[in-house]
């Protein structure tokens, strides 16, 4: 019976994965469909609503599974936060999943406008589904897009770890979503030249796929024609081991683990000395 218990909350967990990134994908694809189809809007339009879909996904999913969202935030808190890898794969899975269903509702519905600007289904409008080096047109290559993936996943992770640690000062009145939707707006607007800021290996593999397998041809290949589907894959995975590793080496570390804070700093939250204790 335990058993089937446990069976059951993985299955809602996943769920809520799925579900969480598909409304992620619905709004982050759609944006940048209607800019690069339709001609409405521009890069500030996409950074925030790449970071309200953020917000929207995470409020989804987050009381079911933490709403990861992303593979790269899934493997890092499996190395670092006690994450159970048994959990790993199956979170991936349904993380894809969500983005790929997401990937091929946009698809469909911006069907006749990418027709119309882009005939060929060229990388002209590769870049609504899946990130390209120097987003396409500037002079990056596919090793400036690996080490663009690394940083700015980096700084995803570290980030999302300082604003969701109880014992930092977390944001309070469950806005926890919110700050992590600005940091991806932050990154978005600081770091989305070199690669497009994917920084999530679902978000660029199943909508990259899903646009292969709907008549982008050369989707897995960048504007020099070198196969560049797998850095938006592997460097965020390693950017967020980094992030995550600097800051429970830099930040974590030096936390108050039990008891009041020391005066002058910022009171914990309600629930902290629990969360404390289940350290």
């Amino acid at each position: 019976m335990a058993e089937r218990f446990a069976n059951r909350g993985l299955l809602g967990e996943l769920a809520a994965e799925f579900a969480g990134t598909l409304i992620l994908i619905l709004f982050g694809l759609g944006v940048v469909a209607q800019v690069v189809g339709g001609g409405i809007g521009d890069h500030d339009s996409i950074a925030w609503a790449w970071g309200l879909a953020v917000v929207l996904g995470v409020y989804t999913a987050s009381r079911v599974s933490g709403a990861h969202l992303n593979p790269a935030v899934t493997v890092a808190l499996a190395v670092f936060k006690g994450f159970s890898w048994r959990k790993v794969l199956p979170y991936t899975l349904a993380q894809t999943l969500g983005a790929f269903l997401a990937a091929l509702i946009v698809r469909w519905n911006y069907s006749e406008v990418l027709a119309k600007v882009d005939p060929g289904h060229t990388i002209k409008t590769q870049g609504v589904f899946s990130t390209l080096p120097g987003n396409g047109t500037l002079p990056v290559h596919m090793w400036g897009g690996f080490r663009d993936q690394i940083i700015g996943t980096a700084i995803l992770l570290f980030l999302i770890l300082a604003v969701t640690d109880v014992r930092n000062s977390a944001p309070l009145a469950n806005l926890a979503p919110f700050i992590v939707g600005l940091i991806v707006v932050a990154i978005g607007m600081a770091w989305g030249t070199n690669a497009g800021y994917a920084i999530n290996p679902a978000r660029d593999f199943a909508p990259r796929l899903a646009s292969f397998l709907t008549g982008y041809g050369g989707a897995w290949r960048d504007q020099y024609g070198d196969l560049y589907f797998w850095v938006p894959i592997v460097a965020p995975v390693i950017g967020g081991i980094i992030g995550a590793g600097l800051y429970q080496l830099l930040v974590d570390r030096f936390l108050p683990r039990a008891g009041a804070p020391e005066p002058g700093r910022t009171p914990p939250p309600a629930d902290y000395e629990a969360a404390a204790a289940s350290r």
